[in-house]
């Protein structure tokens, strides 16, 4: 294989993003290359301003220093088409934020001529009809995101089903999107209890300082929990593979709910 030179430096630097290490002999062989030419490029990327570290010696072997802040990875025609097809899908749950928007429009300023045409002909083709039972924010979504992965506890004002409001401390495990619904299941520490909140039904909701020890999740997945717990297998909705237990009669997915004892318990408690 005879790379020219700027697609085999690119080619090399698509690798080293992949992460890990690569052993010079690995990448001469990825690339069709000699070790020697490996070590020119490496240098090349170099002068780009990619930091390339280079463990020397027999069996030398590169890598991107970790932690460091790099130039946009190098994409796929196909990774460019799932990227467009899920900025559609965010675009349709989240309507009044603008972000899946902006994003689209940055990568069109970014991508090269082939990569910008495969992104506006998914764009062009790509329609998302099932729109959302309610609007959530995505710097809501991104703050429990946050919160989950530095096991960070959050604050925030919640408002049941029936209008009553409530501040409440959590320890926020998962967010999911279900039956056109995004729900954050958390560990309620007031109540000493799991629960499961509508995000569309929580505002000021913010970081508390320091971190926590995480309860463990009392089942081996959401799915499971959210089915025995309440006794019954979720009902069907359209448009999705099952909804979420209607609360307190009304006949509607969601609300602020949590698990009973066990399989056959059914517990629709509400804050006071």
């Amino acid at each position: 294989m005879d790379l020219d030179p700027t697609i085999r430096t690119l080619t090399l630097l698509t690798l080293l993003q992949s992460g890990g290490e690569w052993t010079a002999a690995d990448l001469a062989e990825r690339l069709g290359t000699s070790v020697r030419t490996v070590r020119r490029d490496a240098q090349r990327l170099r002068r780009l301003g990619y930091t390339v570290e280079a463990r020397p010696g027999p069996g030398s072997a590169y890598r991107l220093r970790p932690g460091v802040k790099v130039p946009p990875l190098l994409f796929t025609a196909d990774e460019i088409t799932a990227l467009v097809a899920g900025l559609h899908l965010i675009r349709a749950w989240l309507p009044e934020d603008a972000v899946a928007s902006s994003a689209l429009l940055k990568l069109d300023q970014v991508l090269p001529r082939p990569l910008r045409r495969r992104a506006a002909a998914t764009d062009l083709a790509t329609e998302v009809l099932q729109q959302p039972g309610a609007v959530v924010a995505a710097a809501t979504v991104g703050v429990i995101a946050d919160a989950v992965a530095e096991d960070g506890r959050l604050r925030f004002r919640y408002t049941d089903q029936h209008g009553r409001p409530s501040t409440r401390l959590v320890e926020p495990y998962r967010h999911f999107l279900r039956a056109g619904h995004w729900y954050l299941v958390a560990f309620d520490v007031d109540r000493d209890d799991w629960r499961t909140f509508r995000l569309d039904r929580i505002t000021d909701i913010s970081p508390v300082a320091g971190t926590f020890q995480p309860h463990e999740f009392p089942d081996v997945s959401i799915e499971r929990w959210l089915t025995t717990d309440f006794g019954r297998a979720p009902a069907r909705s359209p448009g999705s593979s099952a909804a979420m237990p209607d609360v307190g009669g009304e006949g509607e997915p969601g609300g602020e709910v949590h698990g009973g004892t066990g399989p056959g318990r059914e517990d629709h408690r509400h804050p006071p």
